[in-house]
């Protein structure tokens, strides 16, 4: 059985625990590649979290296909992936992508203008869209905005952070009124 088939198998279990089997959205991906990140993507770190997410993501994906950003000061919208193209993604995709803008600072409110963009007005449907955010920590302030004015909108942000980095700004997320 392959390594994502397994992660499958975990997610679906932990799906149906907390009842959130027959849930369908479109489903996005926004990987951070500050200099921050940069042991993180060549320890292997962010490609066994991107095997993690597509695991639960398949669980309710509307088209088997996960969207893809990633950013730092720059950003740019990758091809979207599959199971079929997950093994060596990250590599491929992004490392050695020289249209990539790679290991420069964070900038995340420029790319959820972006992730907003394509589902609210590119693509608008009915079907949310489940956005996954992983970054190191760290976060400029100005994220708060984008997810108070898509709080009425069919999109939900679960920021993931990985690695050892300040999570101030992702902690103080989970309290945020309004």
């Amino acid at each position: 059985m392959s390594s994502i088939s397994l992660k499958k198998q975990t997610a679906k279990i932990v799906l149906e625990k907390k009842k959130l089997t027959g849930v369908t959205a479109r489903v996005g991906l926004v990987l951070d590649i500050s200099g921050s990140m940069r042991k993180l993507y060549k320890e292997g770190v962010v490609q066994e979290a991107v095997e993690r997410v597509l695991a639960v993501a398949s669980q309710f994906d509307d088209d088997g296909a996960m969207d893809v950003w990633i950013y730092d000061n720059e950003f740019s919208r990758l091809p979207a992936v599959t199971e079929n193209e997950l093994s060596g993604y990250i590599d491929k995709a992004v490392l050695t992508n020289n249209n990539v803008h790679k290991f420069g600072r964070n900038d995340e409110p420029q790319v959820m203008k972006d992730v907003m963009t394509k589902y609210l007005k590119e693509e608008p449907e009915d079907t949310p869209a489940f956005i996954v955010f992983l970054n190191d920590g760290g976060c400029k302030a100005g994220i708060k905005k984008f997810i108070m004015s898509s709080s009425d909108k069919p999109i939900f942000w679960q920021f993931i952070g990985i690695g050892n980095g300040n999570f101030d700004t992702l902690q103080k997320l989970d309290a945020m009124e309004g």
